[in-house]
């Protein structure tokens, strides 16, 4: 990656036809990782109160949950755009509100942009925020903060519905809109009607740019993965193995050996 990733690099991608990788990270080394790989967008997920937390949903993850992990991921990012994911209730309750509460990631968390879940709906805070010079990544269909009202984790059809909600992003000034939980037909036509690049989740293979949570792709828990998962190592059970390993040493006096000793 030659240079640092900023908001006019990736119109250019969508523009060049050029796929945006887009990875979820909570802490320094993930992120090192993910950076160092060639990773164009790092997210710092309100998910983390599910893969981090051990939680069932995103809604009690707090701001300053949310500034802590950005910061210590920011740290590690040199090359990636970094954004900071606005938990439930730092944005709904006011524009005043939601300015700040962006405007907390860039300052104390290390971010160059904030995502809002919402389509129509939030529109008016995306101008807000984005007039405040934060950039801001929307967040349209399927939207983990709404899960109650949408009756669970489910796939998102109104396709009137979310062509309207991303077109009203995009005018509100977001400066691309991650689409989950949307059928491939769908968000393929909503690729083709917007200027900002579309990051699918769950979304098919023609948005702009894909995403997942880091956790579900190296298989770091046991939870129930959704059919658009793609486990792409397992992690998990390596570092059983390994604990497991060490303890059978420990408890038969192998570990440490020799050549682990000072002398």
């Amino acid at each position: 990656m030659p240079n640092p990733i900023t908001v006019t690099e990736l119109y250019k991608m969508k523009r060049g036809r050029e796929k945006i990788v887009a990875l979820t990270a909570y802490d320094y080394p993930f992120a090192k990782i993910l950076d160092e790989s060639g990773v164009h967008i790092v997210l710092v997920g309100d998910s983390l109160g599910m893969v981090v937390q051990g939680g069932t949903s995103t809604l009690p993850v707090t701001m300053d949950e949310m500034i802590y992990h950005t910061r210590i991921t920011a740290r590690a990012v040199q090359n990636a755009l970094v954004i900071g994911d606005m938990p439930f209730l730092s944005y709904q309750t006011s524009a005043e509100d939601a300015i700040y509460n962006a405007g907390r990631f860039l300052k104390e968390g290390g971010a160059a942009a904030v995502k809002i879940e919402g389509g129509a709906g939030v529109s008016h805070l995306i101008k807000a925020i984005t007039q405040a010079s934060i950039p801001v990544q929307a967040h349209i269909g399927l939207t983990p903060q709404s899960i109650h009202q949408m009756g669970g984790f489910k796939v998102q059809r109104d396709e009137a519905r979310l062509l309207a909600d991303a077109r009203e992003v995009e005018e509100a000034g977001a400066f691309s809109v991650v689409l989950e939980g949307i059928p491939a037909p769908i968000a393929k036509k909503i690729t083709e009607s917007i200027a900002i690049p579309t990051i699918g989740i769950g979304a098919g293979p023609d948005c702009d740019g894909q995403i997942l949570v880091l956790h579900d792709l190296l298989g770091l828990h046991d939870r129930h993965l959704p059919r658009f998962v793609k486990q792409y190592a397992k992690l998990g059970e390596q570092a059983r193995a390994a604990v497991k390993a060490y303890a059978a040493e420990v408890c038969a006096g192998k570990f440490p050996d020799e050549k682990h000793c000072y002398s």
